[in-house]
């Protein structure tokens, strides 16, 4: 072994194959029971992530009365949930440039009801008094070459053309904000992301759940679906729930609903945790204002600091596994942590010597425009939003919102949307989809190297309304 890989190596000596959101917190509430009989409910909400607990809380708010049960096939949190970097976005659209390629006319209402989302959230945690370690730090996004920094001095052109106070800094003035030597500049939005703690925000959803008389039952996973004449019956394993609406949120689960299946595919994404920064660490990198800090490559780092100033470090590695298999298995992965603490170290070469905690992966679920799309089934009585593309923990929310919007048949300004009404182009069936994602990948880190110019593979996809940006 060479010895600066080596070198890097030792970083990852003591790392612990764990989530470290749930490492010892005493704020996990109580587990819950098994569904076991049948029983009868005015919504039924299959999933108990973020869409899940959104949808069942954002119903009770709208109507008390309404009788809402929660099912979920592990426990409150167990997936996306509740092992995400805790990066909680006012962007609908997985970003502007994203949103802009493919709803150019939509997007001052798109952008104008993200921050409105955000600022909901924040509002809700308030109300409910959930104990997150929320901080509107906003979001410093780095520009490591040149030709980054360009587009991002478009964007915020054009950003703030649509109502986004976002602000382009130099490199003196990115490396004074935080200190690293591979900055070349970025850009600063001061309140359009905030920094949370991911499971303590999804526990805090189900306390405010459980607060307003939804039912959870966990361990009861979803087997299929009955259309009966005016209600759906959800069947699991021990019971079932007749209920007159179903809402499905089951994130990178296989769809209860056959053809949305098409529509959405599984990649991994993997973090790194440090050990606490000493007062030294922490001065030598700045970072006073702790802001939420994402790089602008097709592959893409982000990171962040902790409630108690240890970094997480994650993204950049993006990995489908053939025919979409999602397992615990996969959810530690060596090589990227390698890869992971080797850019870690480049970014902030003062740190060396610091020891990664934790390291731990999770599935993501994504579709072709990099964004959520809706869809209902049986004659309106369901209905799924899939496809956050890991740029979920704010946007749930309003995933949720236009889930239940049609549910009830409203119309509304979200569901005139025409990113609600319309589904992503679907991907190939197997053994094509591993290779067009695989074909995909490689373009886009052969973009990077060429300054962000896109190849045949990418012109081709744009062609198709494919797109893939990062």
């Amino acid at each position: 072994m060479a010895e600066k890989d080596s070198f890097v190596l030792r970083h990852l000596a003591d790392v612990q194959p764990e989530l470290w959101w749930l490492d010892s917190d005493p704020l996990e509430p109580a587990p819950h029971s098994a569904l076991v009989g049948d029983l009868g409910a005015d919504l039924c909400v299959v999933g108990a992530g973020y869409t899940g607990l959104w949808t069942a809380l954002l119903a009770k708010e709208r109507d008390p009365l309404r009788n809402v049960i929660v099912i979920e096939q592990f426990e409150t949190g167990a997936g996306a949930s509740g092992r995400n970097g805790g990066f909680c976005s006012a962007s609908l659209t997985h970003g502007f440039s994203n949103g802009v390629h493919r709803f150019a006319a939509e997007m001052p209402i798109i952008e104008r009801l993200g921050r409105e989302n955000l600022d909901e959230i924040e509002q809700t945690i308030k109300r409910y008094q959930i104990p997150c370690d929320w901080e509107r730090t906003g979001e410093l996004r780095v520009a490591l070459t040149d030709w980054q920094l360009r587009d991002m001095t478009e964007e915020a052109r054009l950003r703030n053309g649509l109502g986004d106070h976002v602000v382009v800094l130099n490199q003196e003035e990115v490396q004074a904000r935080v200190h690293s030597p591979v900055y070349k500049g970025g850009i600063f939005d001061h309140d359009g992301t905030a920094l949370v703690d991911p499971a303590r925000l999804v526990w805090g959803l189900e306390r405010a759940c459980l607060s307003l008389g939804v039912q959870i039952f966990e361990n009861s996973k979803v087997e299929w679906l009955e259309d009966v004449d005016d209600a759906v019956r959800v069947h699991t394993p021990y019971g079932a729930v007749t209920a007159a609406r179903v809402a499905l949120a089951t994130n990178v689960f296989t769809p209860l609903i056959r053809s949305a299946r098409k529509y959405v595919v599984p990649v991994y994404d993997f973090q790194l945790v440090t050990e606490p920064l000493t007062a030294k660490q922490l001065a030598s990198i700045g970072w006073d204002g702790r802001e939420g800090v994402a790089d602008s490559g097709n592959q893409f780092h982000y990171y962040r600091l902790t409630k108690e100033n240890s970094i997480l470090w994650g993204g950049y590695d993006a990995i489908y596994n053939f025919r979409g298999k999602v397992r615990r298995e996969y959810e530690f992965n060596a090589e990227t942590y390698a890869t992971l603490a080797k850019h870690f170290l480049t970014t902030f070469p003062q740190l060396a010597g610091i020891k990664f905690t934790h390291a731990w992966g999770g599935a993501i679920d994504t579709c072709t425009r990099f964004s959520p799309f809706w869809g209902t089934a049986l004659g309106g009585k369901a209905a799924y939003v899939l496809g956050y593309t890991g740029l979920g923990v704010a946007s749930t929310r309003f995933g949720a919102a236009t889930m239940l919007d049609l549910l009830d048949d409203l119309d509304t300004e979200r569901t005139r949307l025409t990113m609600v009404r319309r589904r992503p182009v679907p991907f190939p069936p197997e053994p094509f989809k591993w290779i067009f994602i695989r074909l995909t990948q490689q373009a886009l880190r052969k973009s990077d190297l060429r300054e962000g110019r896109r190849g045949i593979w990418l012109k081709l996809m744009d062609l198709f309304g494919l797109g893939f940006d990062s």
